[in-house]
């Protein structure tokens, strides 16, 4: 089979770069700490309210009523006596900091912390975050954040084209309180996919059991494995058996799945997707087939035998210089007959 296409110039790999095209390719074994963790382990927002100081005339206008209160009590709290009146807080700006705390965590830890307005400041460039305590969604203080706000301003750009109302505080924060979570006494734990699929989640089980013992993994349901601490660990070393299990390599399983970014023109093909018989007729689009030995027929449409691959269609259209908006409405229309065996996801 041939393929043609009449006032179309042939690109080739210049119009799949273009495209943004990725074609399927084997699948690799991942470890399982980056397919799965272990539940209940995991990072915990904070939250806390707090002032910016330093600010060059581009803090809240003195109508935000909750920034000027804010700054009075904290000079009350200073022994300094200030009426409303007296208050001017153009250099103050009120904001919302927020942090995520670790696993594990200890306390004298660092954590980076985010600063965003509250008010009506126009910039926080420059500021100063004074301390703010960080509270969990238990009320309890786990942390407190204070010093220099970072902006993050591309070179040769001027303010004005710079988000200015939020910054951030590299390890501006230090733990203060510990979130208990007690691994060693522990008979069983539960692996979480951070993709649900049920023969992933059967290769775990069989690479755990294989390695450190039958009986060790078994499978609740596509997102999650039950596992049994070894005798021999449960007491001291339920640490080591997670680390144990973590480095293992598993090859995961994926559903046949075509993501197209219709925005920037990009088309990512995952593993095994595949189309079955189907013509394509699109604009100027020809294909010429060989029917028999020396014998042509021309015809407006592409014809695709089945099993063919999605990447042998990108391919050819790829070669005769076929838009990256053209081939998207191509592959629209090819999954809109039934005829393209993935999933088709539009971002």
């Amino acid at each position: 089979m041939r393929v043609s296409a009449p006032g179309l110039k042939k690109k080739g790999i210049v119009l799949l770069l273009l495209a943004g095209l990725l074609f399927p390719v084997m699948a690799d074994a991942a470890r399982i700490k980056d397919l799965a963790a272990i539940q209940g382990i995991r990072t915990n927002q904070l939250t806390g309210y707090g002032l910016v100081v330093g600010l060059n005339g581009t803090g809240d206008k003195n109508n935000v009523l909750f920034t000027r209160q804010s700054l009075i009590n904290l000079l009350d709290k200073m022994n300094i006596d200030n009426s409303v009146r007296d208050i001017k807080v153009k250099n103050v700006a009120s904001v919302m900091v927020t942090a995520d705390i670790l696993p594990f965590a200890r306390i004298g830890d660092k954590m980076d912390v985010t600063v965003s307005s509250m008010g009506d400041a126009k910039s926080l460039k420059g500021g100063t975050l004074l301390m703010t305590p960080l509270k969990g969604v238990d009320g309890q203080v786990y942390g407190l954040a204070q010093g220099s706000l970072s902006l993050a301003i591309p070179d040769g750009t001027g303010d004005r084209a710079s988000h200015l109302l939020v910054a951030r505080v590299t390890n501006g924060a230090s733990v203060e309180k510990e979130i208990p979570f007690k691994l060693n006494g522990k008979r069983t734990l539960v692996l979480s996919l951070f993709r649900p699929d049920f023969t992933t989640a059967k290769r775990m089980a069989e690479t755990i059991n294989a390695s450190i013992g039958e009986g060790s993994a078994k499978i609740i349901d596509a997102s999650a494995l039950d596992l049994n601490v070894p005798d021999s660990m449960w007491e001291k070393n339920v640490a080591e058996f997670i680390a144990d299990i973590e480095t293992l390599s598993v090859i995961p399983d994926t559903i046949a799945k075509v993501v197209i970014n219709e925005k920037t023109g990009t088309i990512v093909i995952g593993q095994d997707v595949t189309i079955s018989s189907v013509a394509v007729a699109h604009g100027n689009l020809s294909v010429t087939i060989d029917t028999a030995p020396g014998n042509q027929t021309q015809e407006s449409v592409m014809n695709l035998e089945g099993s063919s691959t999605i990447g042998e269609l990108v391919r050819g259209l790829n070669s005769l210089g076929v838009k990256p908006r053209d081939l998207i409405s191509i592959l629209q229309g090819i999954k809109a007959a039934g005829a393209l065996q993935a999933e088709l996801e539009i971002l």
